[in-house]
């Protein structure tokens, strides 16, 4: 019988993941990402989920596979994970009261069957203070997520309002996911 396989070390993944309630594996990507800049970021996110995924599925082309990868773009720039806190709180002050947006692409592949989709949502940060912002990047919480901030976590402080899929912030639209599975054949029982 086919397995679920989600090719990612995101903890927050694997507990979204894990809300499906059904069994899977995780079988980390060791693959290089390559962004290629000419690209919408659309096509990046679901770009870079398909090269973790292919990463992996070609080890096992009988089971599922899932990539996934997020991007924040503020002002047509695309933020990933900050370096360092000095970079973490800078991409907070550029976000302090205003809108951005967060792509979530994921990749699903079953022997030669390849599903590509992605998420988007609008976040919208309250006016943040410069000692609010220096308190939440002492967390640590903002050094390894795009954009520099988990909605799930301490970071939920900072958001005045969303919209669009709250899961797509998280990491992966588990919804649209669940569907994608089910129109591939994927036995949930």
């Amino acid at each position: 019988m086919a397995r679920l396989i989600l090719a990612s070390s995101s903890p927050r993944r694997k507990e979204l993941l894990e809300r499906l309630n059904i069994p899977f594996e995780i079988i980390v990507s060791d693959t290089e990402e390559r962004i290629d800049a000419s690209l919408s970021p659309e096509q990046i996110v679901m770009n870079l989920a398909k090269q973790k995924a292919e990463a992996v599925a070609k080890n096992y082309p009988e089971h599922f596979v899932i990539g996934a990868d997020t991007l924040v773009v503020y002002e047509n720039q695309l933020l990933g994970k900050p370096k360092n806190k000095v970079e973490a709180k800078q991409m907070l002050m550029n976000l302090s009261g205003k809108s951005h947006y967060v792509y979530t692409g994921t990749a699903i592949i079953h022997g030669k069957i390849v599903k590509k989709f992605y998420e988007k949502t609008e976040v919208t940060f309250w006016n943040l203070s410069e000692s609010e912002i220096d308190r939440y990047v002492a967390t640590g919480e903002p050094l390894d997520k795009a954009g520099s901030y988990g909605i799930q976590g301490y970071g939920a402080t900072l958001v005045r309002s969303i919209n669009g899929d709250f899961f797509t912030v998280v990491g992966l639209p588990i919804g649209k996911l669940y569907r994608a599975l089910q129109e591939l054949g994927f036995s949930f029982s």
